[in-house]
């Protein structure tokens, strides 16, 4: 145990405040959802009392019971000595306003293509309404896919994964969201399932992690499938193989959308007379870019 005379924690706020300093004392990494220790404290203590997630403050001097106390500490101990992001412990995931189940089959969902599907990508998709068809490549839980299909709402959407583990857990968030007649799940290694399928709109957030990176990558994301995150030397292994077959995958004006991670200057190196453009996002517009079908074919 973490602490020798657990019943001294007897209400809320004393678990708060030992919780954050513990994260603090282990200097845990925060990349899965909160940013530091204060905001993943309370979401673990809010979450694990069954608690509304944005009301800490009410509760602060509310006591445990004993059973309470035990589980919320059994939960600060495998945060601190596991270093099991958050999302894995409580099995829940939010991207914006969406909730997800998410599990060890795939990453804690994490993209700024969803900050983009919030404004249904204009100003580069005008009608919103006429798209159709659209793919989200590398669905992992299949997030992405079901963000897409509220901003889209008449369109059918095919979700690809390589792992069938990772499409049962996408599964499990598309009956959740009673999306099942909209969204089709398939196995496939990107694109070579899907012969003669063509898109309105094709959007990814696939493995974009370097070689190097991926050797310093914090604990917490060892409990990550690797194959979600590792992408070759550069990183862009998976972008390299969008790029040369999304054109034959799009309709006539379809649209590709694709996340890269740190990789924008390498990438305008390897492809200098390819047009991206480069969407902004709450993190800058180095991170997502868009291209045309008529772009990537020229």
């Amino acid at each position: 145990m973490i602490i020798q005379n657990p019943s001294q924690l007897q209400t809320i706020r004393d678990l708060f405040r030992f919780a954050v300093s513990q994260f603090n004392k282990a200097g845990i990494h925060f990349g899965h959802g909160s940013s530091n220790a204060y905001d993943e404290a309370a979401y673990l203590i809010l979450k694990t009392l069954h608690l509304p997630l944005d009301q800490l403050e009410p509760f602060l001097d509310a006591r445990v019971v004993k059973e309470e106390r035990e589980q919320l500490l059994a939960i600060i101990e495998r945060r601190v000595t596991e270093r099991i992001p958050a999302a894995y412990l409580t099995h829940e995931a939010w991207l914006g306003d969406y909730s997800f189940y998410v599990d060890e089959r795939v990453i804690v969902p994490r993209s700024f293509i969803a900050e983009l599907l919030q404004t249904h990508l204009s100003p580069w998709i005008t009608a919103p309404e006429n798209i159709a068809s659209a793919l989200d490549l590398c669905t992992g839980s299949g997030c992405l896919a079901i963000m897409m299909a509220h901003s889209f709402e008449n369109a059918d959407i095919d979700a690809v994964d390589v792992s069938n583990q990772a499409l049962a857990v996408a599964h499990k968030n598309v009956q959740d969201y009673g999306l099942a007649d909209r969204i089709r799940l398939v196995e496939s290694d990107l694109f070579s399932t899907l012969l003669g399928k063509q898109y309105d709109l094709i959007i990814s957030n696939p493995p974009y992690v370097n070689d190097e990176s991926m050797a310093q990558l914090p604990k917490e994301y060892s409990h990550e499938p690797q194959n979600a995150l590792a992408s070759g030397l550069d990183g862009l292994d998976a972008t390299h193989q969008i790029l040369q077959q999304a054109a034959q995958h799009l309709t006539y004006s379809g649209v590709l959308v694709v996340e890269i991670g740190h990789n924008r200057k390498v990438l305008e190196q390897v492809y200098p007379n390819l047009p991206f453009t480069w969407l902004e996002t709450s993190a800058g517009d180095g991170f997502v870019f868009l291209l045309r079908r008529d772009q990537l074919l020229s």
